[in-house]
């Protein structure tokens, strides 16, 4: 019974992990989805959500969810931040390309 109890508690780390990966994921793809179906303003939300989350976990160093290659991988994905949002406040189409080219850089980044 102990021993069960011990590989449980083990593995909950890395299931806390693979949990903040996985909604970060969901939130850029539920932005990607909104944006391609012209419902810009909860692409907008689920954007800004997908950067407010990748920057706290880029910022919280040796716990972060992210290795010290994504995290690396990851900064240069907040340059083009603002110009999306600014895009998907606009109602602008364009912003559904911008969207699908940060989600295909986010999942390279991801699988290193």
């Amino acid at each position: 019974m102990w021993w069960k109890s011990r590989e449980c508690s083990s593995s909950l780390p890395e299931a806390e992990r693979q949990l903040s990966l996985a909604r970060l994921q969901n939130a850029l793809a539920s932005a990607v989805i909104d944006a391609q179906r012209g419902d810009y303003e909860p692409a907008r939300q689920a954007a800004s959500d997908f950067f407010t989350s990748l920057r706290a976990e880029s910022d919280r160093g040796d716990a972060s969810a992210l290795s010290p290659a994504q995290t690396e991988g990851a900064q240069p994905l907040f340059t083009g931040r603002d110009e999306i949002i600014t895009l998907l406040a606009r109602n602008d189409p364009a912003s559904s390309d911008r969207l699908s080219d940060l989600y295909v850089s986010y999942l390279k980044i991801m699988n290193r």
